[in-house]
């Protein structure tokens, strides 16, 4: 049998399973919630826009709100772009007799094309369709949310994913990741796996 205190023998915290977009409660401001935005985004028509520089926790609001948005009775088309992708996906658009409205989420909208934005935003009006997209600059919608990644955020993800178990990485760790890193939460996490590995292997 493992003993629970030998770190050796557990998963590293940093791993992907564990910080990718959905794994771990998103961490939202005081006051704030998934339901509250989605009612911002329902007042707006659902059209929206979550602003943010790389590795700001947009992807990760995203897989936060999505269940929030169907518990409100709306359909997901949720498209994700990675580098280079400038096209549309060809699933899109969702089909005409979907059963209930459908809001199209666009994680990286920048990355498409003029000509795919046009398309995209014009399928949206043809077919009433809600549109929510990622972006690091405003892309002429409403605004829903901006990621502001900061040093006490920063901590407070660390310190979710260590459940308060700072024997391997500390607080200083996180605060000189984060500043080196420049903000980027993805990266800073990315380089206290690093972090970890080496120091439980001693």
């Amino acid at each position: 049998m493992n003993d629970p205190s030998d770190t050796s023998a557990a998963p590293n915290p940093f791993s992907t399973r564990y910080v990718r977009p959905g794994a771990a409660p998103y961490l939202f401001p005081a006051g704030l919630s998934a339901e509250k935005l989605v009612d911002r985004l329902r007042r707006s028509g659902w059209r929206g826009q979550i602003i943010g520089p790389h590795g700001s926790g947009k992807s990760a609001l995203l897989a936060a709100l999505v269940p929030a948005i169907e518990a409100a009775g709306r359909q997901v088309c949720l498209i994700e772009l990675h580098d280079g992708q400038r096209r549309l996906p060809a699933g899109f658009p969702p089909p005409d007799n979907a059963p209930q409205p459908t809001v199209v989420i666009v994680d990286g909208y920048e990355q498409l094309s003029r000509w795919s934005r046009f398309r995209l935003r014009r399928t949206c009006d043809r077919l009433g369709l809600g549109l929510l997209a990622t972006a690091h600059r405003p892309i002429r919608l409403p605004d829903l949310f901006r990621t502001q990644p900061e040093p006490a955020l920063a901590q407070r993800i660390v310190g979710q994913l260590l459940e308060q178990d700072r024997s391997l990485v500390t607080p200083e760790d996180v605060a000189e990741r984060f500043s080196a890193h420049e903000g980027d939460l993805r990266e800073m996490l990315f380089d206290l796996y690093d972090v970890y590995e080496r120091r439980r292997r001693r």
